[in-house]
Formats: C-alpha cells, structure tokens, sequence
C-alpha cells in the first residue's frame, strides 16, 4: 500500500500542471518610474526587491517592496519611504491580475506575443484598476520576460498620495513635484 501511495504521489508531483507555475526572478526582474520636478527635471527610480508569480491558470501576484525604493539618494530614498509610501503602515504595493498562459505554453525560444492586461493596483491602502500593454517573450531554460510596450501612467492621486507629494516637495523647496509618474517594467519568471 506504501508503494502505491509513492508512486501515486510521484506521478501526481511529475504532472504538467505541477511545472506550469511561474515564479519571478527577482534579481533580473525591475520596475522603473520617472518622477518629474520643478517641471522638467526627470529622475529614473527603481524597487530593489520584488516578488511574483503565475499559477498555471494565469493568475498574476507581484509585491513590490516599497521600503526597496532606490532613488539613488540616500535621504531621498529615505523620505519617499516615510513621507511618500508610509511604509510604516503600507510596507508593498501589490499587482493582481490574469493572463493567458496558454499563448506563454505554445512560444518556442525567442518568439513574442503582446497582450492588453487589465490589472488591479493596491498601493497605500487604495485598489484602482491599472491597463498595461505588454509582451511576452519566450527565454532560454523556458523562462518567460514580461516587458511593458509603454510605459503605466499611475497617479499619486488615484492613490490617496497627493498629501506625499506636497511633503517631498516642501522638504526639497522644490517648485513642484508631478503626482503622474510613468512606470516601466521587465519582470523574468522562471
């Protein structure tokens, strides 16, 4: 009876649909953003630490680290923790949303297909609806990279982080600070 037990297990743990799920790679995953002040400075941002993945019926899940924010200043990455994303009280930022897996299961190396998501945004407490067009690309070791064809516009405002903006920008004595940030991303799943 053991046997059968192992041997069924073996074979239900050997399924396709066990391999079928996705998970990020989180060191050559990145998402980007452009802050714009005093109205034509422009300054790429990142998030250091993401995590995600795809099930096998195409659910998306991606947390984005908001203490990871790098900025490339020490007290700028500082302020857009605490006075920006109150990461104190909203420590990420979470994507959901569905794609078509089968489209990703049917690509040979190297080939692309791009598709419209519809996505849900959950950042500082409020959940907005986000539109993203992507493409996904077909990597060696069977590894997908999801890339934006343009970038997202969020706006601070939608969010409930107009009140953040006012505070980086009276720390900084800037004239102002756009609360509408474009966000790039290239997210690889293995």
């Amino acid at each position: 009876m053991k046997k059968i037990s192992l041997v069924t297990w073996i074979l239900l743990t050997l399924s396709p649909a066990a391999f079928a799920d996705w998970t990020l790679v989180g060191e050559e995953s990145r998402i980007d953003y452009v802050s714009i002040k005093a109205n034509s400075t422009g300054e790429v941002n990142y998030f250091k630490t993401l995590e995600g993945s795809i099930t096998d019926s195409g659910a998306v899940s991606l947390t984005i680290d908001l203490n990871s924010v790098e900025t490339g200043v020490s007290i700028r990455n500082e302020r857009m923790q605490t006075e920006f994303f109150d990461t104190e009280s909203f420590a990420d930022a979470k994507v959901r949303g569905a794609v078509d897996v089968s489209r990703a299961a049917e690509l040979q190396k190297g080939e692309t297909y791009q598709e419209a998501l519809k996505l849900t945004l959950s950042l500082h407490g409020v959940v907005a609806d986000v539109d993203a067009q992507v493409q996904v690309t077909k990597l060696a070791n069977d590894q997908l990279l999801v890339t934006s064809l343009s970038p997202v516009i969020i706006d601070a405002q939608t969010f409930d982080l107009g009140e953040g903006v006012e505070k980086l920008q009276a720390l900084a004595g800037l004239p102002s600070i756009s609360s509408v940030v474009p966000v790039t991303f290239n997210l690889v799943f293995k």
